[in-house]
């Protein structure tokens, strides 16, 4: 069953996107050439606590930190470590907390220095990818229809999707009903309602889009070795639309 917020939940959760959003771009704005991933984690860690929040990733199913941060290859899940940040890297980051009882999720993804036009191309589609996605939102729209504005706005820059990673529905629970796809049918696939709270995710590559769990068993990384993007907001359903809950 899908989880359905009041207004109030829905207000507590929009402080708590509020926060994780402040914390990921002073995060965004130290992720620079020379820094440690595991410093990026510390900084993290730290804004999480002194927001008075709990980092929700640290200890589920086993991940080790609070922050995810993900470089080239690696799509999602890839645990901070001394790996410095290279001119030319790709990086993700992706942060979840939980305030006054909600969790929220975000995920970025940002340039090291000087990159090759192609991914610099890359990262802005998914970026723009997420916004084509969020303008679908709204009550009696299919989740198959969102995930096709998405599917069909990268697939038209030439990019594929990562079809084994999806969003979620998120609130008290990290991960909740229902699954997103990031492509699918027009006609398919559960109906948003009024009070749902999702996290739309998508996370597409300039190879296949096939990927394989990293020796660390936490990460997924691309099989072919291709560069990864990932963009993520916690976002309410309204009644006039949709609400972008992290920002």
């Amino acid at each position: 069953m899908i989880p359905i917020k009041t207004k109030e939940e829905i207000e507590i959760m929009a402080q708590g996107g509020h926060i994780l959003a402040e914390i990921m771009n002073q995060l965004k704005n130290e992720a620079k050439i020379g820094v440690a991933t595991i410093d990026l984690n510390r900084l993290a860690e730290s804004l999480v606590f002194k927001y008075k929040c709990r980092p929700s990733f640290k200890n589920y199913k086993g991940f080790p930190e609070t922050l995810c941060t993900s470089i080239n290859e690696v799509v999602v899940h890839g645990v901070p470590s001394d790996r410095i940040l290279k001119d030319g890297d790709v990086l993700s980051l992706d942060l979840g907390i939980f305030y006054q009882g909600f969790h929220s999720d975000m995920a970025i993804t940002i340039p090291i220095g000087k990159v090759e036009p192609e991914i610099l191309r890359l990262i802005k589609v998914a970026n723009k990818a997420l916004k084509r996605g969020l303008r679908k939102l709204k009550p009696n729209i299919r989740l198959g229809a969102v995930g096709n504005a998405i599917q069909r706005y990268v697939e038209s820059q030439g990019f594929n999707i990562v079809k084994d990673l999806c969003g979620h529905g998120i609130g008290r629970e990290l991960h909740e009903d229902p699954e997103i796809l990031n492509y699918g049918k027009r006609r398919e696939g559960d109906f948003l309602k009024e009070g749902m709270v999702i996290c739309l995710e998508p996370m597409i590559t300039i190879g296949k889009g096939e990927i394989k769990k990293s020796k660390d068993g936490f990460a997924f990384e691309t099989k072919d070795g291709s560069i990864a993007a990932h963009f993520e907001h916690t976002v309410a359903i309204t009644q006039h639309g949709s609400k972008i809950l992290t920002i």
